[in-house]
C-alpha cells in the first residue's frame, strides 16, 4: 500500500513541477516580448524552450552551484522581475536563485530582486543598429536566424538586408528561404519564411528583409534600402584584410564592418577576453576571428592567468566544412581534396598564432594542428600545457568552474559535468567554449584540457556579442 500511496505523491508532485515549469515558460517569455528582458539560466537562453528544456537545464544548475534550486525558485524570481520596473535587458536567473540560496532566509524574493538588480536604472538608453550579412552561407544564415529570432521590440540589431552575388529571382528567393528554414545540423527555424518576388526581399518572421545583389561592396547604395549606419558582417571569407575590407564602407549607408575570419591588418577580437581594447568610437573594421580562437582563447586566458603557461600544442579535432571536397577531387592543399566525409584529414591551422593577437604574453610558446573529422559540426580542441607551477585536475577545474560560474567570461566558458559528452552534445550550444571537467588531465606541471565547440552555433553567438559591442547595443546584463 505505502508504495502505491507514494507512487500517487509523485504523479501529483511531477504534474505540479510541470504546471509550475509551464507558468515560468510563460512569464519568460512575456517578459522577453512585452519589455524586452531576456531571461537565461546560466547563460542557457530560455526564450521559446520546452517544458522538459527548462527543467534539464534546472537539473544542471542544481548539480553546477551544488545549491537545492528548483522550478519553484526560477518561478518566484520571475515573478519578482515581473513586479518591478527594468530597462530592456538580460538576466542570468540561474545566477539570481544561487545567490538567494546565499542570504538570509527572511529576505523575501521582491526585496532580494531589487537589490541585486538596483543598478540596472542606471543602464543607458541604446539605438537600434541596422545589420547587412555580406554573404549567405553557414554562418550567415546562422546569424540571420538568430538576429530574427532576438529580435523582440527591434531596440538592439535589425537585420535588413543580405548581400550575395548572383541574378536574384522567385527560383533563387525560395532557395534561399528554404536554406533559411531547414537546416541538417540545427533543425527548423523556430520562426516564419516568406519570399516576396515584387520586393526582391524575404519576410523573416513578419519583417521585411531585402536580398541584395552585387558583384562588390562598391555598387551598393544602402540608403536606396531605408538602411542607414549600418553593420557590414562580411561572412563570405573574400576579403581578409584592412585594404579589401574598407570597401564595404565606400557605399552610403555603412559606418562598421565586422569580419566573420581571421583578419589581417585589423583587430582579431575574441568577445570577453579582449574586446574592450578597441573602441568602436576609433575603430570601423573588426575581425571575429575564427571558431577555433574563440574555443580555445577563453580557456587558456584562465591557466595563463592563475597558472602561468611554459609552452603548449593545441590539436584541433575539427568538423569538416564546405572548403573540402565531398569526393576526391583536386583541392589547392594537400590532402583536404579527400572526400571529407569517409576521411580523417590531418591540416594545418593557425590557430596557436592566433591566439597571441588576443593574448600577447602566449606570443610563440604554442604550436598547433588540425585534424579534420566525419562530422558535419561540433569540433574538440585538445590542450596539451606545460605551467609555471604545478597543479592537480581539483585545482584546474576548480578555477575553470569559477570562472564559469562568475566573472567576465561567463559567457564563454560552459562547464560541463557530464560523463558521457560526446560531439554531437554541444551542437546548439551558445558557448564558445564547453569544458570538459571529466577529462582533465594533471601530472605535475603538466596538463591536458579537452575543449569542446560548436564551430557554427557557438560561434555565430561570440559574432552576435562583438557586433552588439560594435553597435553600442548591448543591454544591461546580470551575470
Amino acid at each position: 500500500m505505502s508504495t502505491i500511496t507514494n507512487y500517487e505523491k509523485e504523479v501529483v508532485s511531477q504534474a505540479q513541477v510541470r504546471r509550475a515549469t509551464v507558468e515560468f515558460i510563460n512569464i519568460v517569455n512575456d517578459l522577453w516580448y512585452d519589455k524586452s528582458i531576456e531571461l537565461v539560466l546560466f547563460r542557457n537562453p530560455l526564450v521559446d524552450k520546452r517544458a522538459s528544456e527548462v527543467l534539464n537545464l534546472i537539473d544542471y544548475a542544481k548539480e553546477f552551484v551544488a545549491k537545492p534550486i528548483s522550478i519553484n525558485d526560477a518561478l518566484e524570481i520571475a515573478k519578482a522581475i515581473q513586479n518591478i520596473e527594468l530597462p530592456a535587458s538580460k538576466l542570468d536567473i540561474g545566477k539570481l536563485a544561487y545567490e538567494y540560496h546565499l542570504q538570509d532566509d527572511s529576505i523575501d524574493k521582491v526585496t532580494f530582486v531589487q537589490n541585486q538588480l538596483k543598478d540596472a536604472t542606471e543602464a543607458e538608453d541604446i539605438q537600434p543598429k541596422d545589420v547587412v550579412l555580406y554573404g549567405f552561407g553557414r554562418i550567415g544564415r546562422l546569424l540571420a536566424r538568430e538576429l530574427m529570432t532576438k529580435m523582440g521590440k527591434g531596440s538592439q540589431l535589425r537585420l535588413r538586408a543580405v548581400v550575395t552575388r548572383g541574378e536574384i529571382n522567385e527560383a533563387v528567393l525560395e532557395k534561399r528561404a528554404s536554406l533559411l528554414s531547414i537546416d541538417s545540423v540545427h533543425g527548423d527555424f523556430l520562426g516564419t519564411v516568406q519570399v516576396d518576388v515584387d520586393n526582391n526581399a524575404l519576410i523573416i518572421n513578419g519583417t521585411t528583409v531585402y536580398m541584395i545583389s552585387a558583384g562588390k561592396p562598391e555598387d551598393i547604395d544602402y540608403t536606396a534600402y531605408g538602411i542607414n549606419d549600418a553593420l557590414i558582417i562580411d561572412n563570405t571569407g573574400a576579403f581578409k584584410d584592412k585594404e579589401a575590407l574598407s570597401r564595404h564602407l565606400v557605399p552610403n549607408g555603412a559606418s562598421k564592418v565586422l569580419l566573420t575570419a581571421p583578419g589581417v591588418g585589423i583587430p582579431n577580437i575574441v568577445h570577453g577576453v579582449n574586446h574592450s581594447e578597441n573602441n568602436p568610437d576609433n575603430v570601423d573594421i573588426f575581425s571575429a576571428a575564427s571558431c577555433t580562437t574563440n574555443a580555445i582563447t577563453p580557456v587558456l586566458k584562465v591557466l595563463e592567468d592563475n597558472f602561468g603557461i611554459k609552452k603548449g600544442h593545441l590539436e584541433t579535432i575539427h568538423a569538416y566544412t564546405n572548403d573540402q571536397n565531398l569526393v576526391d577531387n583536386m583541392h589547392k592543399k594537400y590532402r583536404r581534396g579527400r572526400a571529407a566525409a569517409l576521411n580523417m584529414v590531418i591540416t594545418e591551422t593557425g590557430a596557436g598564432k592566433a591566439v597571441a593577437k588576443a593574448l600577447p604574453a602566449l606570443e610563440g610558446k604554442l604550436t598547433s594542428s588540425a585534424i579534420r573529422v566525419p562530422v558535419p559540426n561540433g569540433s574538440l580542441a585538445i590542450l596539451n600545457l606545460q605551467l609555471n607551477s604545478n597543479t592537480t585536475v581539483e585545482a584546474v577545474n576548480a578555477i575553470m568552474k569559477q570562472y564559469a560560474l562568475e566573472g567576465d567570461l561567463v559567457e564563454q566558458i560552459q562547464y560541463s559535468l557530464s560523463n558521457e559528452l560526446v560531439s554531437s552534445d554541444i551542437v546548439g550550444t551558445t558557448a564558445p567554449s564547453i569544458f570538459d571537467s571529466k577529462a582533465t588531465i594533471a601530472d605535475g606541471d603538466t596538463i591536458v584540457i579537452y575543449v569542446w565547440y560548436d564551430n557554427e552555433y557557438g560561434y555565430s553567438h561570440q559574432v552576435m556579442r562583438l557586433a552588439k559591442h560594435i553597435a553600442k547595443v548591448r543591454r544591461y546584463t546580470y551575470y
